[in-house]
């Protein structure tokens, strides 16, 4: 699917039955565009906007064509140049030496008169989709320069407000309790706090509360000494320990056995420990971070998390916003991830088509930028070409759309119900009093399919099962017809 540019596009044609077709074609495809006649008012718009795609007919009523073709270019050092509008020229006169000079000049299509709209269409869709690509590539370079914010990307308004409650929260001595689904990235914003804490020069150390084995907790978080238990041969510094003058990320923080909370408790509370099998307590200054994709609060109603350390940890509460809340961030992370991986990979791959970017998405990423990060790495493993399509991303993408296209379609059969806003089915029509001939009938369903889907010719061809010359000749004769649309007394 190309997406929609956000400039318009503007067509320079003097022919005035053909500009109005190509306008209801690409208007109908839901393109914006702006048509003159002359070369001097495409020069006059030109001067004020910022076409994405420019349409010029050689045989102008007050010049060439191929001259604003040249004007153009000039204006651009670059041909990949992002900002550079497409050119497609159109001529009824068309010759090879005369296709060979625009394309040479930097023209992107070159096509000759009558139109073959289909064709037309195709060609318009590909010549916005090579503009959107250049741009994905400079915005693709214009990343990989970019750092992030400690190695944390995001330009959305979320991800720009939790950036500042690091800030200010890295500053504090506090516990923080990091909330966030799967694969948000919570180790990286607790890396980020502790990078902009004054702690930053001593140890950061990171362990998962739900992966090790319950009868080791104790000694794996408070150390122990020798002899303290079969095996404890020497003595060993715990956690608490080894982040002494740092930061300690307790990650599923839910995971911990009430048993173990309460020594942790005492830890955050006064910064005593006490390693097993060892009389006297020992001070540690550590800042505890502690991680979980769980509601903390209803462990601690179900009974199965301490309230007291609940609320010690949650002095400063950070959120992470999953990655279908981050808006654009998915294009930026899906680039970043590109470029990664194809590094890794050895790949020259410059970054997604535009369909494939599309079906990214509308994907909720059920397992967040993790979730993104694993298919980009298995994108660029099957790619074979400069740009990764839809064909090299997982199904579940493609039945995400599936699903997402046939929620949104209005069924064929719901189109008929009321006629011209009288309220009457085709069945009433046919039985009730009113007896409309089938020219009428015609008239109306055509008016009501156009109403329905907001004018758009080409789908409303479709759903009639008719060609869009077919539709346009219709609707000729229909304007031609008398008015009968008057509704029958009630």
């Amino acid at each position: 699917m190309t997406k929609k540019p956000q400039h318009p596009l503007l067509l320079i044609e003097d022919d005035t039955a053909l500009a109005q077709l190509i306008t209801d074609e690409l208007e109908a495809e839901g393109w914006t565009l702006h048509a003159v006649n002359e070369l001097q008012q495409a020069r006059q718009w030109l001067a004020e906007h910022q076409p994405s795609l420019i349409i010029t007919d050689l045989r102008l009523p007050d010049g060439y064509g191929m001259d604003l073709v040249h004007d153009i270019m000039d204006a651009f050092s670059d041909d990949n140049d992002p900002d550079r509008p497409g050119v497609i020229v159109i001529t009824a006169f068309g010759s090879v030496p005369q296709a060979v000079e625009a394309l040479q000049a930097g023209a992107d299509d070159f096509l000759t008169k009558p139109l073959d709209l289909d064709h037309f269409l195709l060609s318009v869709r590909r010549v916005l989709d090579n503009r959107t690509m250049r741009h994905e590539l400079s915005r693709f370079r214009a990343l990989s320069r970019d750092q992030g914010f400690h190695g944390i990307y995001g330009q959305s308004e979320p991800m720009r407000r939790l950036f500042e409650q690091i800030r200010v929260i890295g500053r504090a001595n506090g516990p923080v309790l990091i909330n966030g689904e799967s694969g948000t990235g919570k180790e990286l914003v607790a890396r980020a706090l502790f990078q902009e804490s004054d702690r930053a020069e001593g140890p950061f150390l990171a362990v998962n509360c739900a992966g090790i084995p319950q009868e080791l907790l104790e000694s794996e978080f408070f150390g122990h000494a020798s002899g303290a238990f079969t095996g404890a041969r020497k003595s060993r510094k715990g956690l608490l320990q080894e982040a002494d003058g740092g930061t300690l990320l307790l990650d599923e923080i839910a995971e911990m056995p009430l048993s173990l909370q309460a020594k942790l408790l005492r830890a955050l509370q006064d910064g005593s420990i006490r390693p097993v099998g060892q009389d006297t307590e020992e001070h540690v200054d550590v800042r505890i971070i502690a991680a979980t994709h769980r509601d903390l609060k209803q462990r601690v109603d179900a009974g199965e998390f301490r309230e007291d350390l609940y609320y010690r940890l949650e002095t400063f509460t950070l959120q992470v916003p999953p990655l279908r809340e981050r808006g654009e961030d998915c294009d930026l992370l899906a680039q970043r991830f590109v470029q990664q991986h194809a590094t890794a990979q050895d790949r020259a791959i410059e970054g997604l088509s535009n369909e494939a970017m599309q079906l990214l998405r509308q994907y909720p990423f059920p397992g967040n930028v993790r979730e993104l990060q694993n298919i980009v790495e298995r994108a660029v493993a099957f790619c074979t070409d400069a740009w990764i399509q839809p064909t090299h991303l997982p199904a579940r993408l493609h039945e995400a759309d599936e699903r997402s296209n046939s929620e949104g379609v209005t069924t064929q059969t719901g189109l008929l119900p009321a006629v011209n806003g009288s309220g009457r089915s085709g069945e009433q029509l046919l039985h009730g009093t009113e007896m409309p001939s089938l020219e009428d009938l015609q008239r109306r369903y055509v008016s009501l399919v156009l109403d329905r889907v907001k004018g758009n010719k080409r789908q409303a061809a479709s759903i009639l099962g008719i060609g869009r010359r077919t539709l346009y000749r219709w609707l000729d004769d229909l304007q031609d017809a008398p008015d009968t649309k008057e509704e029958p007394p009630a």
